[in-house]
Parts: structure tokens; sequence; C-alpha cells
């Protein structure tokens, strides 16, 4: 009987066996791009920092616009971990969301990444609007949910822009506590489901009508 010797045809994809993860990659990549900047830092620069080819690196990111972005959204899923902000006490979810967002952008690292111009912006907005604003829509339910988890998101968004990305003097003096106490009631207001009339409340407001 014959027996088929022909070796294995190779497989497309994924290298085999245990390649670098994405985590060192994205980890030396946030190191160079704190220290060189987003055009003054290359892939083959990472890949020579992560000790890995760079064909891997375009392998998982696709290019350096997809490894800086995996950087700052890593960063921003640390400090804002929107399954222990959303895990709370509902009543105080309100100034969790604040602390969440003041957290992560009083630290000077991600400020640093933030002064990237365009790029980081991009990742930003990405990331409140299919990240944030989705598991806001799914933790709140209901018909209303996607109205209120704008909302939410239109604040947290004003704030960042007002008091980071293009600072306004007032807001920008506040401390991070005077943040919360300000915003607080505001996106209480936000996560609140719409009042319904009661039908009692209904029938005052038609006889006063002539």
């Amino acid at each position: 009987m014959n027996k088929d010797t022909s070796a294995p045809a190779r497989t497309r994809g994924r290298p085999r066996g245990n390649p670098p993860t994405r985590e060192s990659i994205v980890s030396a990549a946030h190191a160079l791009f704190l220290e060189r900047g987003y055009r003054g830092t290359t892939l083959r620069a990472v890949a020579g920092a992560a000790g890995v080819d760079a064909a891997l690196i375009a392998y998982h990111f696709g290019s350096k616009k997809g490894l800086f972005a995996d950087v700052m959204q890593f960063q921003c899923a640390n400090a804002l971990a929107v399954d222990d902000v959303l895990g709370g006490d509902p009543s105080t979810l309100p100034g969790r969301l604040v602390d969440a967002v003041t957290g992560l952008w009083e630290d000077a690292d991600f400020l640093r990444l933030t002064a990237q111009g365009e790029e980081a912006a991009a990742v930003i907005r990405e990331y409140l609007e299919h990240e944030l604003l989705a598991r806001l829509v799914e933790f709140l339910g209901g018909r209303d949910a996607t109205a209120r988890a704008t909302a939410v998101v239109t604040v947290l968004g004003g704030l960042i822009y007002t008091r980071y990305l293009n600072p306004l003097p007032t807001p920008a003096a506040l401390t991070p506590a005077e943040t919360r106490r300000v915003l607080t009631p505001v996106l209480r207001a936000a996560l609140s489901p719409p009042r319904v009339p009661t039908a009692t409340a209904a029938g005052r407001r038609g006889a006063g009508r002539p």
C-alpha cells in the first residue's frame, strides 16, 4: 500500500507556536509613542523594541494607525473599565462615570498620547461611539436606552472636549471633585427614564381646558 509522503500544506493566517502576544507589542508601542510621538514612531522601531518581525505587527494591527488606535483604546479600556463602572450601585453611577473620565484624562501619559493630533481624536470618537455608547445602551435597556445613552455620551464628550482637548478656562479650572459635583446631576437626569404622565395627571390637565 502506497503511503502519501508529501509534506503537509502550510496553513495561512496566524503563525503557529507561541508568537509574541498583542499585549507585548502594544506595550512596546505605547512607550515609543510617548517618547517619539506618532509621526516619529515607525513599525520597524516598534518591532525592534518588541523583539518581533514587523510583518507580525502588520498582521495583528494592519498599520501604524491601527496600532496607535489599539494603544489608546487599551488604555481607555483599562481606565474606564466599563464593566466595573456599570457594575456598581446604580444610584452612584453618574459620579463613577465622571470619575472614570477625569481619572483617565488626568493621567499624564494619556494626555501626551492625546496630543498626537487627529489620530488621537479619531480614536476617542470611535471609543465613545462604538464602545461606551453601545455598552450603555445594552446596560440601560428599554426603548429609550439609545436616547439616554446618547445624552450621557454627549455630556462626557463635552467634558473631554472643553476640559482636555480644547480647554475652556472655566471647565479646565475645576478640580476633578468639582467636576463631579457639577456634572453628576446632569448625568443622573440623562440616565433616568422619562416620566410617563399618569392618567390622573393627564385628566387634571384636560379638565382645565375649555
